[in-house]
Order: C-alpha cells, then sequence, then structure tokens
C-alpha cells in the first residue's frame, strides 16, 4: 500500500466512484439501456443493510469460534488510521469484484439461462479464482464458492441491485482481517482491532487461509444462501 491516511481514502472514494461509473457506461454502451441494479434511491438502505449483514455474519461465526475454545481475545489495537486504511482499501475490493461476478457474470446468465445456472457458475467461478491466493487450497476454493458466492449471488438477486453485495462483501472482508485478525482469503490484511490467539484444527478456524476455509463459516454462509433463496423463490411466485 503506496499511499495511507487521508491521501489514500480520497483516492479510494475517487476510485469507487470511478469503477461504479465505468460500470454504468458499460451496460448503457453495450445493452442500450440504464443499469436497473445502481438505483441511487436505493444506495443507502441497501449498503447499510449490507454491512451490518457482513458484520454479523463474521461476529457469528467468531462468536462459535469462542465458545468452542478456538478463538481468544488478548488485545485491542488502537491504530484507527490503520483500520480506516483498510476499511477504504476494502471498500475497492467489494466494488470491483461485486461488479465482475453479480453485475455482469450473475445477471447476464440469469438473463440467458436463468437463476440456478446463475447461482451455480459465478458461486463456482468466484471460488475458482480464489485457488491462486497464498495458502488456497481446493477446500477453500469450494469453502469460498459455497459460503460467498452463493450468498452474495442470492443478496443480489433478492435486492435487485449492487449495493447490497457490495456491502456484505465490503463488511465481511473488513470484520474478519481488521476487527478480527484473520487473514483474508490468504492474505495478510493490515493492522486488526482485536489481537486474538487462534488455535484449533484448521477444518474448524480456516487456518492459513482465514475463517473463510471455516467449515463453520461454510454453514452459516451456505444457510443464508438458502434463506435468501427461498425469499426469492417466493417473491418470483
Amino acid at each position: 500500500m503506496l499511499m495511507k491516511g487521508w491521501p489514500m481514502w480520497l483516492t479510494s472514494i475517487g476510485t469507487a466512484a470511478a469503477m461504479l461509473g465505468l460500470y454504468a457506461l458499460f451496460v448503457r454502451w453495450f445493452e442500450s439501456e440504464k443499469p436497473k441494479d445502481l438505483p441511487m434511491n436505493k444506495c443507502l438502505k441497501h449498503t447499510g443493510m449490507g454491512f451490518m449483514a457482513g458484520l454479523l455474519f463474521f461476529t457469528a461465526v467468531v462468536a462459535i469460534m469462542m465458545l468452542a475454545g478456538l478463538y481468544k481475545a488478548v488485545d485491542i489495537c488502537k491504530d484507527w488510521k490503520g483500520l480506516a486504511d483498510a476499511l477504504f482499501l476494502f471498500l475497492i475490493v467489494g466494488i470491483g469484484e461485486e461488479i465482475i461476478f453479480r453485475g455482469v457474470m450473475f445477471r447476464w446468465i440469469d438473463q440467458r439461462f436463468g437463476f440456478w445456472w446463475a447461482m451455480g457458475i459465478s458461486a463456482l467461478v468466484f471460488g475458482i479464482v480464489h485457488i491462486t491466493n497464498d495458502n488456497a487450497t481446493l477446500w477453500s476454493s469450494l469453502a469460498i464458492a459455497l459460503e460467498a458466492g452463493l450468498l452474495l449471488g442470492a443478496a443480489y438477486k433478492w435486492a435487485g441491485s449492487l449495493w447490497f453485495p457490495i456491502a456484505i462483501h465490503w463488511a465481511w472482508n473488513f470484520s474478519q482481517g481488521n476487527i478480527f485478525g484473520f487473514a483474508v482469503s490468504g492474505q495478510y490484511s493490515g493492522v486488526s482491532l482485536i489481537q486474538a490467539d487462534i488455535n484449533g484444527p484448521e477444518w474448524l478456524t480456516g487456518g492459513a487461509f482465514g475463517a473463510e476455509a471455516s467449515v463453520i463459516s461454510v454453514i452459516l454462509g451456505t444457510t443464508i444462501a438458502i434463506w435468501l433463496t427461498l425469499k426469492i423463490i417466493n417473491k418470483e411466485k
């Protein structure tokens, strides 16, 4: 990270706006229509809902680990600027990946072949692209496909906007790496609010890849994805 503090925060905001603007132009130019999945009247509501959902998701994962004796908080970090740097960095990550995997891939497959194909293919590809990350395994890629690929696809379809999955993804990464102190998809994410002692079987803690490779995360994420999918089915009926 070359920049830190205010320059980095302002650059991140500008980059985020540019990425969303380019996506809107892409839809207008190549599809000759307005981007229906960026409704400005739902931006604040869906962003707030999504961020809270992503935060609660990983809070639940950590709570279960604490009850199982796998996670113990030992100290608190007060590097607020470092935490803010990470928050803005993960905003860019969330926007970029959701535009590609939900705004383009999921939406196109859904329009041409239907919801179930969109869910399956976009989730599978989302998991596969993470195989090149540090400390990745076939299991970690499958875990991401199930807990994140399916959940974010269902969130996008249910909300009808990108704001919701973007915010879930944003909070998901930030809370995992910079609140609770795990690696994020196998990579160090900078300072963490909670300094923790994480010990136990890798299939429960996620090991060096992070909590995303934990079976706890997979069960919770898949359960939420199924719940959202049922709401989508009822909504379409």
